[in-house]
């Protein structure tokens, strides 16, 4: 038996989710750290990193509750939003689309510089090792040529190099640099990569933003994929947790409120979790 956790992008919001639904499972008896492997998409990539390494998901539930001290949230202006719409005109072929996605990401004015913005990361990640065991798979995607790449502690890439390169939402923060390429967000290939589970026998997915975009794949495509081969649960925001996250997912002020959802959700979704992780 293969056990996966898959945990998919969803910004700030999405982290603080993950958190509070990881944080109510651990605390009714359901451990996802026990993986064998993790898979971790933009904001799945920072929750991801701590989890492989152990830490414990009530603990990290709680710093989602500390208030932000001077934290700017960004946003989708309608700016990067028409530039999205006009990167979707042309062929539909997923990694042409991700190409101009990525001239995007290239040409776009940011907040912050690329160090700047990895100091962030790094100071977002208790661990910043690589862990033995379980497997962690992080996700990026070229911004020149599309490409899709997925890095794990075989690739010789800095944990917090390549969680930075996940997070790289385009428009919004900078692509990071990887020996000579510019990697941005991986949740541009899809929202969580499910299908990176493949082959697992027992598969879990936290999926904070759930729908498609574009030719981008929902997760429930991926899912029903999976579910082929394994037993699979899937889990989304509920209601009040959408309603937490609010309009912007980058929003600091959002976060408590998203984690105090996550804890909450969890209740209601942990017997179909427990009976795929066994």
């Amino acid at each position: 038996m293969t056990r996966a956790l898959v945990l998919g992008g969803g910004g700030i919001t999405g982290i603080a989710w993950e958190w509070g639904v990881l944080a109510g499972l651990a605390s009714a008896g359901v451990d996802l750290r026990a993986a064998d492997v993790v898979v971790g998409t933009s904001a799945g990539s920072v929750v991801g990193a701590q989890v492989a390494n152990g830490l414990d998901p009530r603990v990290r539930y709680e710093a989602q509750l500390v208030p932000p001290d001077g934290e700017i949230a960004a946003t989708f202006g309608a700016g990067i939003m028409a530039r999205f719409a006009l990167a979707m005109v042309g062929s539909q072929a997923p990694q042409r689309v991700r190409q101009r996605i990525g001239r995007l990401a290239r040409r776009a004015s940011t907040g912050a510089t690329e160090a700047e913005r990895i100091a962030v990361i790094e100071s977002r990640l208790p661990v910043k090792e690589w862990p033995s065991a379980p497997r962690l798979l992080i996700t990026a995607v070229d911004t020149e040529t599309g490409a899709f790449r997925v890095f794990d502690r075989d690739a010789g890439v800095p944990l917090v190099t390549a969680v930075a390169a996940s997070c790289a939402v385009p428009g919004v923060w900078p692509p990071v640099t990887i020996e000579g390429r510019r990697y941005m967000d991986g949740g541009v290939r899809s929202g969580s990569n499910a299908d990176l589970a493949g082959g697992c026998s027992r598969v879990v997915v936290l999926a904070p933003l759930p729908r498609s975009f574009g030719p981008v794949p929902g997760v429930s495509a991926q899912v029903e994929e999976l579910r082929r081969d394994a037993a699979v649960t899937l889990v989304t925001p509920d209601a009040a947790a959408t309603k937490a996250f609010g309009r912007n997912v980058l929003d600091p002020a959002a976060r408590a409120g998203a984690a105090r959802a996550g804890l909450a959700q969890a209740s209601s979704v942990v017997d179909a979790v427990r009976e795929v992780w066994g």
